[in-house]
């Protein structure tokens, strides 16, 4: 048998195989890697890292021969674990950084197996210039069509948006695909994904969509957390027109306590939060959001911080906004009947566009 080379990485091209396999180290694998790929690396962080100190510092002949016999370790232990179960008619494609040594070793053995395997051409890099063309370049890519679902803190906007695929409306959750909700207490616990990751999520997730039909994503700032929004979303975003959501304080804050409870048993977390608030704060004014921290009185702490962060910073954003509305939507409650009711009625706005 021959390996196969291909340079497709669509959405369509990737379902054809069984598998798809990243054979770079673990800390490449986790910096980024091709939508649904399993790791199973022929050289793992230290080894990878043994091997180019010894090309470097002593000879490429010692270096070769020390990373063909970790490499064939390695293979060998996928062979008997990870594919032990793969029968003749598995179909893979393998890739690793740029198509090179990595990924031709693995799939010369596949080969020899008898699996009818497939290389990635370019490797990882191929998928990457792709994203790149989708994401950055807006002359080979059309924007989205969205809609933006938009509200003061605590309206809602999240628990609606996960609403909407019952009601037919398709959406876009890029709190969840950042890993953080947005805000100034927005860690949920996992660390971010990086960059390029984040950017992998997002594009597998519109692939996944009609981009003939309208999209609903939460309005964002350009970042989430300590990741970009790209320049073809963030641009389609600021174009967008919106859906306010908008709902009586007590229920606002209601939602919070809700959404973040983890933070009630953390006050630690709380505390290095409420001082990475903006300068224009008073010291005096920061520090009695602390003392209710430490007091543990969080509903009054959410309350303040609404009435005297979020709310004012929002309707300052506001008055200078000059995307489309679609108007408002307003919700009594916080409760489930007030999140379907106001998913229903942003799926009748956004089937009269």
């Amino acid at each position: 048998m021959t390996t196969r080379l291909s340079a497709e990485v669509g959405r369509e091209a990737l379902a054809r195989y069984d598998a798809i396999i990243d054979v770079r180290s673990p800390g490449e694998f986790a910096e980024d890697h091709l939508p649904g790929a399993i790791n199973l690396p022929v050289l793992n962080d230290a080894e990878r890292a043994e091997v180019g100190t010894l090309y470097v510092q002593r000879s490429k002949f010692l270096a070769r021969r020390l990373g063909a016999g970790l490499v064939a370790r390695n293979i060998a232990h996928h062979l008997e674990g990870a594919l032990a179960d793969r029968d003749g008619g598995f179909q893979p494609l393998v890739y690793c950084w740029r198509g090179g040594q990595r990924s031709t070793a693995m799939t010369t053995v596949m080969d020899q197996v008898g699996w009818p395997v497939t290389r990635l051409d370019g490797g990882y890099q191929t998928w990457r210039r792709q994203v790149v063309a989708r994401l950055y370049e807006p002359e080979t890519a059309p924007a989205p069509r969205l809609v933006l679902l938009d509200g003061l803190t605590g309206s809602g906007k999240t628990a609606v948006l996960s609403r909407l695929a019952a009601h037919g409306v398709q959406s876009l959750d890029l709190e969840a695909l950042a890993e953080h909700r947005g805000s100034l207490f927005g860690g949920t616990g996992v660390a971010q994904p990086s960059q390029k990751l984040f950017e992998t999520r997002l594009l597998a997730a519109l692939d996944g969509l009609d981009p003939a039909q309208p999209i609903v994503v939460e309005a964002e700032s350009s970042r989430i957390g300590r990741l970009a929004l790209p320049p073809i979303l963030w641009s389609a975003m600021k174009a967008a027109p919106r859906l306010v959501l908008n709902a009586p304080i007590t229920a606002r804050v209601a939602r919070v306590l809700e959404d973040y409870a983890a933070l009630e048993h953390d006050a630690a977390a709380r505390d290095t939060a409420l001082r990475r608030l903006p300068s224009h704060h008073s010291r005096e004014t920061v520090e009695a959001w602390r003392q209710l921290s430490r007091a543990g009185d969080l509903r009054a702490l959410a309350t303040a911080l609404m009435q005297d962060h979020y709310d004012p910073a929002y309707r300052r954003a506001a008055r200078d906004d000059a995307r489309p509305d679609l108007g408002e939507i307003l919700l009594s409650g916080y409760g489930d009947e007030d999140l379907d009711r106001a998913a229903a009625v942003v799926a009748q706005a956004v089937d009269r566009l």
